[in-house]
């Protein structure tokens, strides 16, 4: 099982509609627990949080950090509110963890984006933990060094609506 750490940026609607895409993986029992990062207290959020059964934080804006540090979890499956995974993508995160050794630390679900900027982005892709990314949590508490990111062949692509 993995934890899902959820931050947000673009408010509840944004945050609701990466949840509801995560039910089948809660159904599959992939997913065991989701924690919510937000830099600001909010009455919304926070109901919304409940309504889900997601722990809420308030985190630095961009940090995972806060969501490694009360995750239930070892591995940690970082997505920005509007993070739609796509089909397929279940099944590919489980057989990662189910094979992987937490010094591997980390692996990639590609992003569905245009132009040669995001091209250059994804061939030459960091060590960053970053949205889309699948972390152990060791990685994000700087207890094992990143290694480069595995890629995962499965797709996360943002809801159109929050760009």
């Amino acid at each position: 099982m993995i934890t899902v750490l959820v931050r947000v940026s673009h408010g509840p609607e944004a945050l609701a509609a990466t949840l509801s895409a995560l039910v089948p993986a809660v159904a599959a029992g992939l997913i065991g627990d989701a924690v919510i990062l937000t830099d600001s207290q909010d009455d919304v959020l926070a109901e919304v949080a409940d309504a889900a059964g997601a722990t809420l934080v308030t985190a630095q804006r961009g940090s995972w950090i806060e969501g490694a540090k009360v995750a239930r979890r070892d591995w940690l499956l970082c997505l920005d509110d509007g993070d739609i995974p796509q089909e397929g993508w279940i099944r590919v995160l489980d057989r990662f963890v189910a094979l992987s050794k937490p010094e591997q630390g980390l692996a990639r679900m590609r992003r569905r984006r245009g132009g040669v900027a995001s091209a250059l982005t994804n061939l030459f892709a960091d060590s960053k933990v970053r949205a889309g990314d699948l972390v152990h949590r060791r990685v994000l508490l700087k207890e094992v060094r990143t290694r480069m990111p595995v890629r995962l062949q499965a797709t996360i692509e943002r809801d159109p609506v929050f760009g």
